[in-house]
């Protein structure tokens, strides 16, 4: 076991507890925003509504949730840093969502008003929390450490969530096994029974499995800068950070253009995570095909993050990110097209073949184009823009229901986000960028 940890960059405590953390949260990411709650949502606390209008509200539950962590969690972030309080505000969102997504346990039919709020309410507490917990990640792994726990720590999540879904997977579609209600004449909370266990095993699990990181990580030390005064409050002290990395980040004008490259072709990868199985629920599809086709692109996603790695080695990670996204313009056009489970269980494995090596490459491509004494300020806006990548797709997405009327047209709608994010990062000069960003820590001016 120790080698293996080793093997895998997580030879240390404290490194372990971090990526235990993913396995946590992971289990969140599949069960309620991917695989079981959407359709929940959209058969059972929408019941009695028109489907179009169920569709509609679920998205700009979403949008909603995501622009409040968008807009809040850089000022709280800058304001954790000031205070040296990561793991407290780590600990809050924590808290919120576990709370959040254990009520949805009291979901019943027709409940749909309740299931937004608690799925708005869990969306900001696992969101907020990711951002304190890759804030963590620059102070516990060393130099030359960085990549490959991160890397672990996606993979982790991948096969922890796989592990708790297939456990879910088993009392939902075959409850007599686990002694829960099961054949005819059952009513609505016990038919319901075994999916608002599920949701209850996530608000568990996630709980459980954070454990480790607030035990075993420690709490970064404040950092004081040079114009920072005594007894200012943390909200002023974290506008003023802000504004001063916001200046920085367009001074280097690579990892600036990446920025925006990645909010645009990001928002189209997480369209496609939040709405698959809701789409393919609106089509008819069966709701064991759909799940099933979801456990696969998770598991095929577990070694395909590690391949894809590999294939950045050989090409470089900005031409391997635009191999992925013109994948992902393969699989939106499929998409419109299909209408049985065979076809949405190929349209996953494809999802799940690119999608960690694509999200994994963006994040480490861009380190490469920041100072390494800035990468916590520089990384702060990237988790702003992840953010936001879960606005507008699902925004946008129930616009083009609401106006066409079909939800086929609205799957369209994402080519726009991969088609524009891979033309901005052709622009991206991935050499000159690097180039200015070790000539910054140097303390050298560099022209890109």
């Amino acid at each position: 076991m120790p080698r293996l940890f080793e093997r895998l960059g997580l030879g240390r405590p404290e490194l372990r507890a971090w990526a235990l953390y993913d396995w946590a949260n992971s289990a969140w990411v599949l069960t309620i925003q991917t695989a079981v709650f959407p359709y929940y949502f959209l058969n059972v606390a929408a019941a009695g509504l028109d489907e179009t209008v169920a569709l509609q509200r679920y998205t700009w539950t979403t949008s909603i949730a995501m622009a409040v962590i968008a807009l809040a969690a850089p000022i709280l972030g800058a304001a954790a840093d000031y205070m040296g309080a990561r793991k407290r505000m780590l600990g809050t969102f924590v808290a919120l969502g576990v709370m959040a997504t254990a009520c949805m346990y009291f979901i019943q039919q027709g409940d749909w008003l309740l299931a937004a709020i608690l799925f708005g309410a869990a969306n900001i507490g696992v969101q907020g929390g990711f951002a304190f917990y890759n804030s963590l990640l620059p102070h516990i792994a060393r130099e030359g450490e960085v990549d490959r726990v991160s890397t672990a720590g996606y993979a982790i999540g991948y096969l922890g969530s796989a592990m708790l879904l297939a456990l879910q997977i088993g009392w939902i579609f075959w409850p007599g096994a686990f002694g829960l209600p099961s054949g005819e004449g059952l009513s609505s909370a016990e038919a319901t029974l075994p999916t608002r266990l599920a949701f209850l095993s996530v608000a568990v699990w996630w709980a459980l499995f954070s454990i480790p990181l607030f035990r075993r990580v420690p709490e970064p030390p404040r950092r004081i800068e040079a114009d920072e005064l005594p007894g200012q409050r943390p909200v002023r002290m974290a506008l003023v950070r802000l504004s001063e990395t916001f200046r920085d980040v367009r001074s280097h004008r690579q990892a600036f253009l990446m920025l925006i490259a990645f909010l645009v072709y990001n928002d189209g990868i997480g369209t496609i995570i939040r709405m698959a199985e809701i789409y393919g629920a609106s089509l008819g599809l069966d709701h064991s095909a759909l799940v099933g086709a979801i456990f696969v692109a998770q598991l095929v996603g577990i070694p395909c993050t590690f391949l894809f790695a590999g294939l950045a080695g050989r090409v470089g990670p900005k031409h391997a990110i635009l191999m992925g996204l013109g994948v992902y313009v393969g699989v939106t056009i499929y998409a419109y097209f299909l209408d049985s489970a065979a076809e949405f269980y190929a349209m996953a494995v494809v999802v799940g073949i690119v999608q960690g090596g694509t999200q994994a490459l963006s994040r480490s491509m861009f380190a490469s184009l920041i100072p390494r004494h800035m990468t916590g300020e520089f990384f702060g806006f990237y988790g702003v823009l992840d953010r936001f990548a879960a606005i507008t797709g699902p925004a946008l997405f129930g616009i083009g229901v609401a106006v066409t009327g079909s939800v086929r047209s609205g799957v369209l709608s994402v080519l726009v986000y991969f088609i524009l994010g891979a033309i901005l990062l052709t622009r991206v000069d991935v050499e000159a960028g690097r180039k200015a960003a070790r000539a910054a820590e140097e303390g050298l001016i560099l022209a890109e």
